[in-house]
């Protein structure tokens, strides 16, 4: 997952485009994107398009953004479009675990229902996206086995906060956006899960987009939400290991694998310990098979 690209449920063009754009993952959004009389258009949309979409093991997996789960929406959000087989649910606006938990029972009996398999659906978070999950991520660690990812909302939260913007007049998101951010990341590497970065609104700034996908590969999320097709160009290029980054990672893999006792060994003159073995195998894992 390192780019995932939203398109709007209720457009049958952006639809039909979305999964020749080149990203991992399409985010077929319910909520912010599909005004609230034309969500029951939205959602048959959608599950047509589940129906008729030709699966292909290169091709994007397929997510669908659902209303949160305080709203009268998400119900029938699931209802419509679980049975039509999604690859999984975007769960917005989650306050803490037991949302997830929630929509986890509730994908339980959808899919016994339709006759998949139990766990077929998986789920991305967006958390922290409101205050009230800022509070609470220490619980995310919690997620099972259904849940591929967590991501955030630096605009949903600014909002919430009252803050003016999500950024300064530098473009540095502002302390509390800073704060969620980590905190962000550091619920997804205790969870054992994806972190996936937030959205970079303008899309017409490639430069900026490229800078700030390109700290977030750094600070060690192994994704970003894309708001056009343009952003995922750059942003699959900032979260691909470059060849030198796997030669280098395969040679640490392998020197452990010869001395599976070993807690630190060197390599062409350097200590390398444990903590760069987990670092490694996660960077292997991201590279896609030739």
């Amino acid at each position: 997952m390192r780019s995932l690209l939203f398109t709007p449920g209720d457009s049958e063009r952006k639809l039909a485009k979305g999964p020749s754009s080149g990203a991992d993952v399409i985010l077929i959004d319910l909520e912010d994107s599909v005004a609230s009389d034309a969500k029951p258009g939205a959602r048959n949309k959608v599950a047509e398009f589940l129906v008729r979409r030709e699966s292909s093991p290169s091709g994007p997996s397929i997510y669908i953004r659902i209303n949160s789960l305080d709203t009268e929406w998400a119900e029938a959000d699931l209802a419509a479009v679980v049975p039509a087989g999604p690859d999984g649910i975007m769960l917005p606006k989650a306050r803490s675990y037991d949302d997830v938990k929630q929509l986890t029972e509730t994908l339980e009996i959808l899919e016994k229902n339709a006759g998949f398999p139990v766990g077929q659906t998986s789920i991305l978070v967006i958390a922290p996206e409101i205050p009230e999950a800022v509070l609470n991520m220490a619980s995310f660690q919690n997620c099972g086995p259904r849940v591929t990812g967590i991501t955030w909302g630096s605009e949903d939260l600014a909002t919430g906060l009252g803050a003016h913007a999500s950024r300064d007049d530098q473009n540095r998101y502002r302390a509390p956006m800073e704060l969620a951010r980590t905190l962000c990341l550091c619920a997804g590497s205790a969870a054992g899960v994806l972190a996936i970065d937030t959205v970079y609104p303008d899309f017409r700034d490639l430069e900026g987009l490229e800078r700030d996908a390109e700290r977030a590969a750094a600070d060690g999320f192994s994704g970003k939400l894309a708001i056009h097709p343009d952003q995922v160009p750059v942003i699959n290029a900032a979260f691909t290991p470059g060849d030198d980054e796997i030669a280098r990672a395969r040679q640490i893999v392998e020197a452990f694998e010869a001395d599976p006792g070993a807690g630190v060994i060197t390599l062409e003159g350097s200590m390398i310990d444990r903590p760069h073995l987990i670092h490694a195998q996660k960077l292997l894992r991201r590279v896609k098979p030739a």
